[in-house]
């Protein structure tokens, strides 16, 4: 029993392999459509934490509670507009692409706020207070 649980895995890699070199600037199935708007929303996120805690570094106490709260605010926004958004097509097989494409629609959007917010200059009275 052992070995089974630990060879199967094993079995599997190729299927995930296939998978995983997808070719995202032109896509022919919905396999692959899916694959690309998952690793597009992957993307976008990663980037969208790397500058937001690179952001965070630079605001004082108050500042980063705030922003916090904002960014929680925020993720629960983004993530119930978009099941809202991809509803229409809950249960089909697009519903994970339309889904992980707004996901990353959204957060790419935040990142262009956060990267704003980042790029103030001194002395800009609409941007927050940095330590």
């Amino acid at each position: 029993m052992k070995i089974s649980i630990l060879v199967a895995p094993i079995l599997m890699l190729p299927l995930f392999a296939a998978n995983a070199w997808a070719d995202c600037s032109a896509p022919t199935n919905q396999s692959e459509m899916t694959q690309c708007a998952g690793q597009a929303y992957s993307a976008a996120d990663k980037k969208l934490n790397l500058a937001y805690n690179e952001y965070r570094a630079l605001l004082g106490g108050e500042q980063k509670k705030q922003l916090t709260q904002a960014q929680q605010a925020w993720i629960k926004f983004r993530d119930l507009s978009c099941a809202f958004e991809s509803s229409g097509v809950e249960g089909g097989s697009a519903y994970p692409m339309v889904r992980s494409a707004c996901l990353a629609a959204k957060t790419e959007s935040r990142l262009a706020d956060i990267k704003k917010l980042q790029e103030c200059k001194e002395g800009d009275m609409s941007c927050p207070a940095r330590k």
